[in-house]
């Protein structure tokens, strides 16, 4: 990418969540762009590339974990950081997002401070 921002991806079903997150990315330069299930999101993916994908769980259609188990699948994907946010806090949760191919997983709500930590350590 020659000085082109970096473009991210909010997959969530709550239009809300969608909004904030997206807000939270813009401030970090993102250009961001958004699905409201997992199948959205895969189409997406494969039209466009993403360099961050924050990603739901508990979405209808497609799940966070079937998604990114089928992101990871695509070439262009195999390492592309891609962070659960989820209200979902059990260990069992945690270890299939892992097993899935996230990132990392992190307990809603998330602000500001937190992303921006999540966004060093992945950068």
């Amino acid at each position: 990418m020659s000085g082109d921002r970096k473009r991210a991806l909010v997959v969530d079903d709550s239009l809300t969540v969608r909004i904030y997150h997206s807000s939270l990315l813009r401030n970090f330069g993102y250009e961001v762009d958004t699905a409201e299930n997992g199948l959205e999101a895969l189409e997406m993916a494969m039209k466009r590339k993403y360099d961050l994908i924050l990603s739901d769980i508990n979405m209808p259609v497609m799940d966070g974990f079937e998604f990114v188990r089928k992101l990871r699948k695509l070439e262009n994907y195999k390492f592309t950081p891609v962070v659960f946010i989820t209200t979902l806090n059990s260990e069992e949760d945690k270890r299939k997002a892992l097993m899935a191919g996230g990132t990392l997983y992190i307990v809603k709500p998330i602000n500001l401070e937190v992303l921006e930590r999540i966004l060093k350590s992945i950068s």
